[in-house]
């Protein structure tokens, strides 16, 4: 019988991993953005959708 308990950690200890690394990747960016003191650009939904039509 499979050890479901186990199983459980298992998963729930990749999951919180998986979270700390996306979370330690989004302060990386932020402190990147912060360094180089330049605006962010922010596209509108019109320029968001013409890239998904180029990239295709």
């Amino acid at each position: 019988m499979p050890d479901y308990q186990e199983m459980y950690y298992i998963m729930a200890r990749a999951s919180e991993k998986a979270i700390r690394l996306l979370i330690e990747a989004q302060q990386r960016y932020e402190a990147l953005v912060i360094e180089e003191n330049e605006p962010m650009q922010v596209l509108t939904s019109g320029q968001l959708e013409n890239l998904e039509e180029v990239s295709r």
